[in-house]
């Protein structure tokens, strides 16, 4: 069921996601600074790819949680506020409430994605 899944959530929107992801996380690791951000743009574009099926651990302790700090500030809010939006819009009808599920694991990841692993 996770591979239906999968496939109707990269033709509808998906794959377009993970693409500009993985160019953002691209473009991060141009700079040396940049680097831990693109390795969580990478992440966020393993998991916009195909979401179901997979599960996220969080963990990492202090320099996770600071660093999580960090990005919640700078990016973390309008990207989560994002996918809360589309996680209730998908929410609205029946067929729609797996795939707002995912965009609300999205949204925790894109909170706090620094210790957290996909799996």
């Amino acid at each position: 069921m996770s591979l239906l899944g999968n496939i109707i959530w990269i033709l509808f929107g998906g794959i377009f996601t993970a693409i500009y992801w993985f160019f953002v996380g691209c473009l991060f690791c141009l700079t040396i600074v940049g680097i831990p951000l693109g390795r969580q743009a990478f992440k966020m574009a393993s998991l916009t790819l195909a979401p179901f099926g997979k599960t996220i651990e969080y963990g990492g302790g202090a320099p996770s949680l600071i660093a999580n700090i960090i990005w919640v500030v700078v990016a973390g809010i309008p990207m989560a506020f994002a996918y809360l939006v589309a996680g209730a819009v998908n929410c609205v009808t029946i067929i729609g409430i797996p795939f707002g599920l995912q965009s609300f694991k999205m949204a925790k990841l894109s909170l706090l994605p620094f210790g957290a692993r996909v799996n």
